[in-house]
């Protein structure tokens, strides 16, 4: 580009926005390398000392300096499980019926509630699972599983109220608005003469939507899915007041366990030792990658999707 042509774009003020975009930008970039940078540099003693058998070793002990992370790797897929078993269906279900039945002014209002659930501090949601879910799961809804299905090795042991299940259950709770949220965006995105194409052709309302909109959707169903997964695996607060915090593997939903944020959150401010901080990191490490990993594959669907929507 000429310079006179340069010197004009700044007067105007397109290069300057140019660059303070590109700007803003590398310094994310920058945040997350550097993010990842200090989580690899401080946890190189557990690597070195463990080595890959940190992730299958299912002993913490501190005072030993036996550090394996099988039981919070095996905790946070299990109650991120439960949560997605529970919250998916739930999630796209309520968002089919915000985005292609409900009338526009009961959509808008009820958009408008679910996304004031999703800005609830986990705490909250912690809160009211001691106070209100814990004790229900104790003394009704753990008896009622081992009446029913107490063959089953996960419906077996002692009804505590805290563990895998309940822990599950508050993060179904919790990413439920993400879901309905996303979803329906990206039904909304599907261009309306797919519907009027399936409408034309006889389809009732409802066939157009589970025939039409929803398989050309699919794609951002599941980064939606996904998104939910990635806030469901670093989920803290709310997962450590319920989960029970017990670092052991267990068959049984109704035992308690710990998961990778909880056992950080709990133990950091107590890791005495170099092996011990450094094991602890290794554990953000692994979460962070696989947050990481979670959230970019779902971003990619989602966007996939709403192109594919925007070009028809």
């Amino acid at each position: 580009m000429p310079a006179g042509g340069w010197r004009a774009r700044l007067r105007n003020g397109d290069e300057v926005a140019h660059l303070m975009a590109l700007l803003f930008g590398l310094t994310l970039a920058l945040l997350t390398t550097l993010v990842a940078f200090e989580l690899v540099v401080n946890s190189s003693l557990a690597r070195h000392r463990f080595g890959w058998s940190f992730l299958t070793g299912q002993t913490w002990d501190p005072v030993a300096d036996q550090y394996g992370a099988a039981p919070f790797i095996y905790g946070t897929v299990v109650t991120s499980a439960i949560a997605l078993i529970v919250a998916v269906p739930l999630g796209i279900g309520a968002a089919l019926f915000l985005a292609e039945l409900a009338p526009r002014r009961i959509s808008d209002a009820l958009t408008l509630v679910i996304e004031l659930l999703a800005a609830v501090p986990s705490v909250v949601y912690g809160l009211i699972g001691v106070a209100v879910l814990v004790p229900l799961m104790r003394q009704y809804v753990q008896p009622a599983l081992q009446r029913v299905a107490g063959s089953i090795p996960v419906f077996t042991g002692p009804a505590y109220g805290v563990g895998y299940l309940t822990a599950g259950l508050v993060l179904a709770i919790m990413i439920v608005p993400f879901i309905v949220s996303v979803v329906r965006e990206v039904l909304l995105a599907v261009p309306r003469e797919q519907r009027e194409a399936a409408l034309a052709l006889g389809s009732t309302r409802w066939e157009s939507t589970a025939r039409v909109v929803l398989p050309y959707a699919r794609l951002g169903v599941f980064g939606a899915v996904f998104l939910a997964l990635g806030r469901a695996l670093g989920e803290t607060m709310a997962v450590t007041m319920v989960i029970g915090n017990r670092p052991e593997i267990s068959a049984s939903l109704f035992a308690p366990g710990y998961s990778m944020a909880a056992v950080i959150a709990n133990e950091f401010t107590e890791a005495t030792g170099n092996l011990y901080l450094h094991a602890l990191v290794e554990i953000g490490l692994v979460l962070f990658l696989l947050t990481m990993i979670v959230n970019a594959f779902a971003r990619i669907l989602i966007v996939v999707t709403t192109r594919r929507g925007t070009a028809a």
